[in-house]
């Protein structure tokens, strides 16, 4: 029997926005992003099919994960910051004003590039999802895994699985509740 980790991203976060503000304002965004849950909006089908294949179930920490996985019917047995998702910085500068959106585009391009202010680098995230990585082919001991994260962190640990041998079974896109399955043989 082949061992398998399903890794979800969490639901629409439920987010207020305010039009556009500056890489500074990004501080405050942030943080407000950190703690949201997410929108009242049922999962898809899909989703909820293939999250009811697992029989272990793991989470980040972060709010938004944990009421995803609330929406699904499901309860973590394990719940984890080494799932949360990999720290976005802020600017200093008060100018250009943009959209939240535009900046956290453009501040992920600059963290990949080694921009990290005073949150983990990206080197420090690749480390994290090494370690979330193990953890998951640990569990995955007990039967089929399904890990509510988030995007980024997502794509870290399937790195780190698909180097460790774990081949991409199905993948539904990048966007909220998107979920790809990884399997490997069973020794």
């Amino acid at each position: 029997m082949d061992k398998e980790i399903i890794l979800m991203r969490h639901g629409q976060p439920d987010l207020i926005m305010t039009g556009n503000v500056s890489a500074l304002d990004m501080k405050r965004w942030i943080e407000h992003y950190d703690l949201s849950e997410i929108k009242s909006h049922p999962a898809p089908k899909v989703s909820v099919a293939l999250a009811a294949s697992a029989k272990v179930i793991v989470s980040s920490t972060a709010p938004r994960a944990l009421t995803s996985v609330r929406a699904l019917g499901l309860q973590p047995v394990v719940v984890d910051e080494v799932f949360c998702e990999a720290q976005l910085p802020h600017g200093r500068w008060t100018l250009p004003r943009l959209s939240p959106f535009t900046w956290a585009f453009i501040l992920r391009i600059l963290w990949f590039c080694g921009f990290s202010g005073k949150v983990e680098s990206a080197c420090e995230a690749r480390m994290r999802a090494s370690t979330a990585a193990q953890r998951l082919q640990s569990l995955a001991d007990e039967g089929p895994v399904l890990l509510l994260g988030h995007g980024i962190m997502n794509r870290m640990i399937a790195n780190q699985l698909e180097a460790a041998g774990w081949m991409r079974q199905q993948r539904n896109g990048n966007s909220y509740w998107s979920a790809t399955a990884y399997r490997i043989k069973q020794t």
